[in-house]
């Protein structure tokens, strides 16, 4: 399946809530969710109960639009949780939350993850003083995140100099204003709410049976 390229605030309205697609405009009365909060399409007679299997699907599906991951990717990413140490959610989340996109999205770099993927896939981004520009590339600590000479000449660099301030990345992520730069201090602290919006368990359930 390829990736979804339609309208974003569509996938808010079909999981009942706000996946902060758009970034500061989610925020804003602007937002398309706040004033539609319905699902997208005619309204059925009468609501359906959901099986089990079906809020699982609904809380994998929450996932993959929050993060933008293709299914393919997802499945592949779970694999990695259940093989690695430790909890098998959180490996999930914090596989996920290592992807360069998020984190350039979580330092401020970006408005939204889709902002981001395109920053890094235009070739603006370096990590470790070396361009990357694949959105999916897993970071680990210790690693630097910061524009390249091609992303420092860009007009988005000044836009993101003039907002970078304002932001507040997550404890794990060190940002350095004066040089637009960040860096990864420690694995993503897990806490469902703050970090995600979704279940890992429940995704963890649903492609264990």
């Amino acid at each position: 399946m390829a990736r979804y390229t339609g309208p974003v605030c569509r996938l808010c309205r079909r999981h009942g809530e706000k996946l902060f697609l758009k970034g500061d405009r989610c925020f804003t009365p602007k937002c398309s969710f706040d004033r539609r909060p319905n699902p997208p399409g005619p309204r059925p007679a009468r609501r359906r109960k959901v099986s089990d299997r079906g809020l699982q699907l609904r809380e994998k599906q929450r996932a993959r639009a929050s993060y933008g991951v293709l299914e393919k990717q997802f499945v592949r990413y779970y694999k990695e949780a259940i093989r690695r140490p430790g909890v098998s959610g959180e490996n999930l989340v914090r596989l996920l939350e290592t992807r360069l996109d998020n984190v350039v999205y979580r330092l401020g770099l970006a408005d939204s993850r889709s902002q981001a993927r395109q920053a890094v896939r235009h070739g603006l981004i370096a990590v470790n003083g070396r361009k990357l520009d694949v959105p999916s590339a897993h970071l680990k600590e210790g690693d630097i995140v910061a524009f390249t000479p091609r992303g420092i000449r860009s007009e988005y660099y000044k836009i993101v100099q003039e907002t970078l301030k304002s932001k507040n990345p997550p404890t794990w992520l060190a940002l350095d204003v004066a040089n637009v730069s960040g860096r990864l201090t420690a694995p993503p602290a897990v806490a469902q709410g703050e970090t995600h919006l979704f279940n890992e368990n429940v995704i963890i359930e649903y492609y264990s049976r």
